[in-house]
């Protein structure tokens, strides 16, 4: 786990001292060892950068940027090839010479035998980039799921990539220019889906994709080599329940014993859920201390630290516990904007960054559980998509001159068949948004999008329209919120939570939920087997249930919530007056401050979760322009 910085500049301006400044602004993401290459071609010059977290192959042979034997190739690697000693039997077969036990050179000799269909061989989670001198072409590649950031601007003769948008700011050619859409897109959702990004003229490089970068033209391609509804877009397999679960759970095995391989200390983040105690349960089998961690909070209802301690017992990890105090969660908020450093309003980012603290005290990797809920089902939403549907429908027939105004805003072109499903994430506030409309109060995305922001916001396109491209001949409701949370909230929300928490202790976060091989399985195996007899992660649930008893997990799950109320009123009063003060506002000029403080006045009347998300991404996103604007 590293990060990586690319210039690509015909225009002189990269030297050493540039790129070592670059390098340095995400130097959390690996402390061990910094190394610059700048290579002048007959077109333009090009700098690469990388800052390592040593994880496999210790010593000097591993570090980065590193060049092919002939001198015609180099690479600069962030993340993990689980198959790496596989690939290489493979290659030495072929010929091929090693001087280290990296993955990274697997990666430059697998791209120098196989082009960039070499990705194709790669288990694993990347962003990596390869120089091909002599063709005078540049790669950029982003793993399938998207568990490795990559962010790239482009203006005239100057294209910038890295592992996070502190890198690219810092170049002189950098433009911080606010793009008012991708603001919108920030106060509708509380992040910013890929591939759009919150300055103009910089993107997110989409998973499974990659950029080729022609060095004379500096014309920029970007290819698809994987897409997940590729997959759901297959028939779905004729399968019995007692056929399939012994296929899932090897498939389980192989992805959680893969992401073991390490020259360093391995852990587990487990909570009291399903997800990781699956991975828990089945790396416990083979690893018999296998090192567990799990934050808890005093009081409330999210404290899941007394039953992740239980499964612990039945598993036999060696488990580490830390309860979780509100100073110690007060004190992330500040870091908040430097940790993430394009706007994110995921509360659940203060635990996962002091789980993360905590972990890194014992392991430098550790395996979380993301994906579960795309993969197998698990969100709640799923359970209640009918109940949803059938509130829409009432609401229509009761209330159906001022409903439809909102139903045609979600539904946009959508067909009418997806209309009650498109947008679902988020869909009960888009409920609490009709109903609010209808009183006659204050409410949301609309108003936001509309009267909130100074400058207009158009409309963009996102990866919440592939919802177009799910096959409804092979899929139905549940299978279509699956792919799109795949390819949506996952990416943009929780993997860019884990990646940025995780690495801003300098510990590799790693997501054996998210093999390649398990969702590509999984979207051929119909719905009615991932949500049977009224269990949201049925398959999922049979697996773990032979480890740990269903007594034990049965148990209701809440996710985190911040006490908005008693923070705002107490030790974030300041702050709250600071962000929402119209001298900020108008100093900073993206927010009309009467809408601003109209929003503040209803949260401090009429408090409740519909106004409190709000107020936390005014909040967010001020604090973050004050840091970074």
């Amino acid at each position: 786990m590293c990060g990586i910085v690319g210039v690509l500049s015909s225009e002189g301006l990269l030297d050493e001292g540039l790129m070592s400044d670059m390098l340095q602004t995400i130097s959390h993401r690996g402390p061990d060892y910094q190394g610059i290459e700048l290579m002048d071609l007959s077109s333009c010059r090009v700098g690469f950068g990388h800052s390592r977290l040593s994880i496999l192959d210790l010593s000097v042979n591993g570090h980065q940027p590193k060049t092919s034997e002939d001198n015609r190739y180099v690479i600069i690697h962030n993340g993990e090839i689980y198959n790496y000693k596989e690939i290489k039997k493979t290659l030495i077969n072929k010929g091929y010479g090693f001087s280290s036990n990296s993955d990274t050179e697997v990666i430059l000799n697998a791209f120098i035998e196989w082009g960039p269909d070499c990705v194709q061989q790669f288990i694993g989670m990347f962003a990596f980039s390869i120089l091909d001198k002599q063709e005078q072409q540049v790669y950029v590649f982003r793993d399938r799921a998207g568990v490795k950031p990559l962010y790239y601007y482009r203006r005239q003769n100057v294209l910038l990539f890295s592992s996070e948008l502190k890198a690219i700011a810092k170049h002189p050619n950098f433009n911080k220019d606010v793009s008012s859409e991708s603001l919108s897109l920030f106060l509708k959702y509380g992040y910013i889906p890929e591939p759009h990004c919150i300055y103009r003229k910089t993107q997110k490089l989409k998973p499974g994709h990659y950029l080729q970068v022609n060095l004379t033209s500096m014309a920029v391609s970007e290819n698809k080599y994987w897409d997940v509804l590729d997959y759901y877009n297959l028939p779905k397999k004729s399968c019995r329940e007692e056929d399939i679960l012994p296929e899932i759970e090897s498939l389980l095995k192989s992805a959680c014993e893969y992401r073991m391989v390490s020259d360093v200390p391995v852990g587990v983040f487990l909570s009291s859920g399903y997800d990781s105690t699956a991975v828990a349960a089945l790396l416990s089998q083979r690893n018999h201390h296998l090192k567990t961690f799990t934050i808890g909070f005093e009081g409330g209802a999210f404290n899941e630290a007394p039953i992740a301690k239980q499964i612990a017992g039945i598993l036999g990890t060696d488990h580490t516990e830390y309860y979780c105090t509100e100073k110690d969660a007060l004190t992330i908020i500040p870091l908040l904007s430097t940790i993430y450093d394009e706007p994110f309003a995921d509360s659940s980012a203060i635990p996962t960054t002091l789980v993360s603290q905590i972990a890194r005290q014992h392991v430098t990797v550790s395996l979380s559980a993301d994906g579960g809920d795309e993969v197998f089902g698990g969100y709640p939403k799923y359970n209640n998509r009918l109940w949803m549907e059938r509130l829409l429908f009432n609401c229509r027939h009761i209330l159906k001159a001022p409903l439809d105004g909102v139903i045609r805003v979600l539904s946009d072109s959508a067909p009418q068949k997806l209309l009650n499903i498109r947008d679902i994430v988020g869909l009960n506030n888009e409920i609490e948004i009709a109903r609010r409309r209808v009183a006659g109060v204050y409410m949301s995305d609309l108003i936001l999008k509309e009267l909130l922001l100074n400058e207009p916001a158009g409309a963009i396109s996102t990866r919440f329209d592939d919802f177009n491209l799910v096959d409804p001949v092979f899929n139905d409701i549940l299978d279509m919120m699956l792919a799109i949370d795949y390819k949506t909230y996952m990416v943009d929300d929780i993997l860019h939570k884990v990646d940025r928490a995780t690495m801003s202790v300098s510990l590799e976060g790693r997501e054996p939920l998210l093999d390649h091989r398990l969702i590509e399985f999984m979207a051929q195996v119909p719905s009615k087997l991932k949500f049977k007899n009224g269990q949201l992660k049925y398959l999922l649930k049979k697996i773990v249930h032979q480890y740990v008893p269903a007594e034990i997990m049965n148990r209701p799950k809440k996710g985190f919530g911040i006490p908005f109320d008693a923070w705002f009123n107490g030790p974030l009063s300041d702050q709250l007056a600071h962000y929402f003060s119209e001298s900020f506002n108008k100093k900073l000029g993206f927010f009309k401050f009467e809408q601003v403080d109209m929003l503040l006045n209803e949260f401090r009347t009429h408090s409740n979760s519909f106004t409190q998300q709000r107020v936390w991404n005014i909040f967010i996103f001020n604090q973050w322009a004050e840091k970074w604007l």
